[in-house]
């Protein structure tokens, strides 16, 4: 009777976080490595329905800059593990992760949020102001962070000056708290769906006690995806150098992994007619992953005292700025057609394919 009440998104956080613990900084065997794999599918999973409760309970754009946050902390805690344990080595590390963050986002989650609500009703409708206004906020963060080091010449290479690197985390961290105010509290309902029925989420709003917990598993349901997508890496590395592919794939591989559970909630929003949900998820994962990771890389670069590389090569400087322009043409209108989702994934396919082959 009492297995019968207990519920796997309750129980696979909890399993994903102590099979975490247990296999944390081991080395592990191909057979090992496929059960960590469905662990942390189901792990997702969990995610996602937590996440949904969090949503219901504190009502939108509450639910999807808590899931956003959530995930980009935990990420940045990934990133400076990685930066500790890696050394020099990790000098890409968080330009790599955070240049994919934001194509994965930007385009591959944008585009299939877009292309699953238009086929569901025609037209894709949403707020044109406040997705505009979070779309500019993405393109000047990513600028500043990412494409500026490239062009500077206080020191060799495309990074920043010390003193550079600390004006782009101040910028950042007042970017990203501004627009979070904005989201929020003065313009909120620039960010809320605009479909008939679309701010109407079917079900019984849970109760205080049921989205505390929802939101204590969400967090563990997190910490184990993107641990146990750390603890897979090795495999995803070999399987990489087996198939002559560049070391840049792995690293476009954990950050899919890391964002499957904002990418599962948006397609599920924009099925329930709720686009403005899924895009508010997409440019607010975007730009949390530079707003924060920024910061907390230049604090850590300067206290570990080693190099990071923060600036684009030509290749992903031309796919942001083409994102950049379709995204702007996309949004202006407030409105998209099917077209705009598979010109969205259409980059989205091309940034993934010259990962693989540069």
């Amino acid at each position: 009777m009492l297995l019968s009440r207990i519920r796997p998104t309750v129980v696979l956080p909890l399993i994903a976080l102590a099979v975490l613990v247990g296999v944390w900084g081991r080395e592990l065997s191909l057979l090992a490595d496929i059960p960590l794999f469905m662990l942390l599918f189901g792990a997702v999973l969990a995610a996602v329905h937590h996440a949904d409760v969090v949503a219901h309970r504190v009502g939108e754009p509450f639910g999807a800059l808590v899931l956003a946050v959530a995930v980009t902390v935990i990420e940045v805690g990934l990133i400076l593990t990685l930066m500790v344990s890696a050394g020099d080595k990790a000098a890409t590390l968080a330009r790599d992760t955070v240049f994919a963050a934001v194509m994965i986002t930007c385009n591959g989650i944008f585009g299939l949020a877009l292309l699953v609500g238009a086929l569901r009703r025609r037209v894709a409708v949403f707020n044109s102001e406040g997705t505009g206004a979070a779309l500019a906020t993405v393109a000047t963060l990513a600028t500043l962070s990412l494409v500026l080091p490239t062009f500077t010449t206080s020191q060799p290479g495309p990074r920043f000056s010390p003193a550079q690197l600390g004006f782009a985390a101040v910028a950042s961290l007042v970017l990203y708290g501004c627009f979070v105010a904005m989201q929020t509290v003065r313009h909120r309902e620039d960010f809320l769906p605009v479909e008939p029925g679309g701010n109407d989420v079917t079900g019984e709003r849970p109760g205080l006690r049921a989205a505390w917990t929802s939101l204590v598993l969400l967090i563990v349901a997190l910490v184990g995806v993107v641990g146990l997508a750390k603890a897979v890496s090795p495999a995803i590395e070999s399987g990489v150098e087996a198939a002559g592919l560049p070391r840049a794939a792995v690293g476009v591989v954990i950050a899919l992994l890391v964002l499957l559970p904002e990418a599962l909630s948006a397609v599920r929003a924009a099925r329930g007619g709720r686009v403005q949900v899924s895009l508010n998820l997409a440019l607010g994962s975007a730009m949390a992953s530079i707003g924060l990771t920024i910061p907390a890389i230049a604090v850590a670069s300067i206290w570990l005292d080693s190099p990071l590389v923060l600036g684009l090569g030509p290749t992903e400087m031309v796919l942001l700025a083409i994102t950049v322009i379709v995204g702007l043409l996309t949004v202006v209108p407030g409105r998209a057609t099917p077209m705009q989702g598979v010109v969205h994934l259409s980059l989205f396919s091309a940034f993934v394919f010259l990962a693989v082959a540069p």
